[in-house]
């Protein structure tokens, strides 16, 4: 085997000439005839005939490599059927190789456009439309085979106008997309998590607090732990004290000011900030009141990896918290935190969150703008 045969990447390949004008035409033959038939492997093999093949391959800098290919026609003697001579990584009757419709796949996912692959690779842009879509269609057979993680992330995310929601699915210990699906009610994904294989080895789901998505976690996955994401648990509680807020001092609730004063953390505050804003708070004690309770409701929640045994020392604590929030203005929080009670408890346990999902639902908003309407 020539050294030129090698830099090419196909075994088996005999270098005869190479010549480079606006592409690099390279004629080759196979290197050693074909040992055994593919049908039903016999040696007894005669060459019926030849015929030419050209295929491109690769890109050499700014030009195409092009395989001119003299490819033998074989006649076994055994079982009497003909094939012809097999090249690995070239198919039948295909113009380009899998190495090329592999580089121009990866270029245009990575989001180089049709026409300045037309012009790069001189192909038609159809052609890189094609191509594209069957890698595409490979993918997803892949990942049909694929079994269920054991922590899984499900989290939805709006996709278009015009389709709506979609529910990604993230593999949270490998921080991998395992899947996205249109559709965020449970009869949408119904036949999606009804042939989802490995459902039974998920041992952990994690979500945010959508009664939806907890009754299919209930139903399609009934062996796993239901763990509640910890920022929209977080989110929750600033959104209803800040309601409370808007009722009891409308006007002081459109100060930017004592906004970011109410939103941190009590220990993140120096002592001018933490003086200031018990000052304010001073002259409306019940929503005083309110915050304290806020605020240790908060160091609960920031709570992770917890033994099992300090785990339950911290209940008694969260019950208590609760029953002071039902006699306050705070009730509805209260109902809602008492309702997902058992996923906040497990949120303890666990130091996974959907932050992982919130950062692939970013990247997909970046992918989306960058591609053009009819691709969606």
């Amino acid at each position: 085997m020539s050294h030129a045969s090698m830099t090419i990447g196909i075994p088996g390949l005999e270098v005869v000439r190479v010549k480079s004008r606006r592409c690099v035409d390279v004629w080759a033959r196979p290197y050693r005839r074909q040992s055994a038939c593919k049908h039903c492997n016999g040696t007894r093999l005669r060459i019926k005939a030849t015929h030419r093949r050209t295929v491109k391959h690769t890109r050499r800098g700014n030009q195409v490599i092009v395989l001119h290919l003299k490819v033998p026609k074989y006649h076994c003697q055994t079982c009497g059927r003909y094939f012809r001579h097999v090249f690995t990584g070239l198919r039948p009757r295909y113009r380009a190789s899998d190495t090329y419709r592999m580089e121009v796949y990866e270029a245009h996912q990575g989001g180089v456009t049709q026409r300045m692959l037309s012009q790069t690779h001189r192909i038609s842009g159809a052609t890189v439309e094609r191509w594209y879509r069957d890698h595409l269609s490979i993918r997803h057979s892949e990942t049909d085979r694929r079994s269920c993680p054991r922590v899984l992330g499900i989290d939805e995310h709006f996709f278009t106008r015009k389709k709506g929601f979609a529910t990604t699915f993230v593999d949270l210990k490998n921080h991998n997309v395992f899947d996205v699906k249109l559709g965020r009610s449970e009869p949408s994904l119904r036949p999606y998590l009804k042939n989802l294989r490995g459902r039974s080895n998920v041992q952990v789901v994690v979500m945010d607090l959508s009664e939806t998505y907890r009754r299919i976690a209930r139903r399609y996955f009934p062996s796993a732990t239901i763990v509640a994401d910890r920022f929209h648990v977080v989110r929750l509680i600033n959104q209803h004290f800040l309601k409370v807020w808007k009722q009891h001092d409308p006007d002081g609730r459109k100060n930017r000011g004592l906004i970011s004063l109410m939103r941190r953390h009590q220990w993140n505050l120096n002592d001018a900030q933490h003086a200031k804003l018990m000052q304010y708070l001073a002259d409306y004690p019940v929503l005083q009141q309110i915050y304290v309770a806020k605020q240790k409701l908060m160091r609960l929640m920031l709570l992770r990896t917890l033994t099992a045994r300090r785990t339950r020392a911290k209940i008694p604590q969260l019950f208590e918290l609760l029953d002071q929030l039902r006699e306050s203005l705070l009730r509805a929080l209260a109902k809602t935190l008492t309702s997902w009670l058992e996923p906040i408890v497990a949120m303890w346990r666990f130091s996974k969150s959907n932050g992982i999902t919130e950062g692939f639902h970013n990247k997909m908003e970046m992918i989306s703008r960058s591609l053009p309407l009819w691709k969606l």
